[in-house]
């Protein structure tokens, strides 16, 4: 089992890196929240990881912190219906924070505007690890601690209206990650919508 790589960011894409490790190049999936953390191509970057073996090939998919990696674990291994490209979907489309809250308060909603997700799956996803021992205590005390901020809601909102209208995941996250930049950090989710529906244009 390869639990981390240590070494330097050979290439990036939003939805993989290549790592040089010691001669050897590892090509690993990754998630969005993943990719805006890592460094220049050529940086050093360590990424947690998460193998699948399957018949036909061995998967790596990578993390840059625990917590992301302890969702795709859990969705993986206890939702049924969730492979590992769902589960990348899932990372991409909301922060941990906003998903566990989600869970805690079954908002339904707000998860199945995940690309992918549907009303269903999200459904099953709520009911599924709502109810794990001792999850819903603690992600209720970790949403309360560590709470988004108004600003981090605010783009989630605004990538998830983006993909509720069409576009693809990647394409709107990058369009409002823009927006936000050149926009006044109280910018409300509608204008960060408007302002990256501008740049899309």
């Amino acid at each position: 089992m390869i639990a981390f790589l240590d070494g330097i960011l050979a290439e990036a894409w939003p939805t993989q890196v290549v790592v040089q490790v010691g001669g050897i190049g590892y090509r690993v999936l990754i998630p969005l929240s993943t990719f805006d953390k890592l460094p220049a191509p050529g940086g050093q970057v360590k990424l947690l990881t998460h193998l699948a073996v399957r018949e036909d090939a061995h998967i790596l998919y990578g993390f840059a912190s625990t917590e992301e990696r302890d969702l795709f674990r859990l969705l993986v291994n206890h939702v049924s219906g969730v492979g590992p490209k769902l589960a990348l979907a899932v990372l991409s489309g909301m922060t941990v924070t906003r998903f566990k809250g989600c869970v805690v308060d079954s908002d339904v909603a707000s998860l199945s505007k995940i690309s992918g997700l549907g009303k269903k799956t999200a459904e099953r996803v709520v009911l599924e690890l709502k109810d794990k021992v001792g999850v819903a205590a603690a992600w209720e005390a970790a949403s309360a601690a560590h709470a988004p901020s108004e600003a981090d809601r605010h783009i989630n909102d605004a990538v998830l209206a983006l993909i509720s209208l069409g576009y693809k995941q990647v394409e709107a996250h990058k369009a409002v990650k823009s927006a936000a930049a050149q926009a006044d950090p109280t910018v409300a989710s509608e204008d960060l919508v408007r302002l990256a529906l501008k740049a899309l244009a």
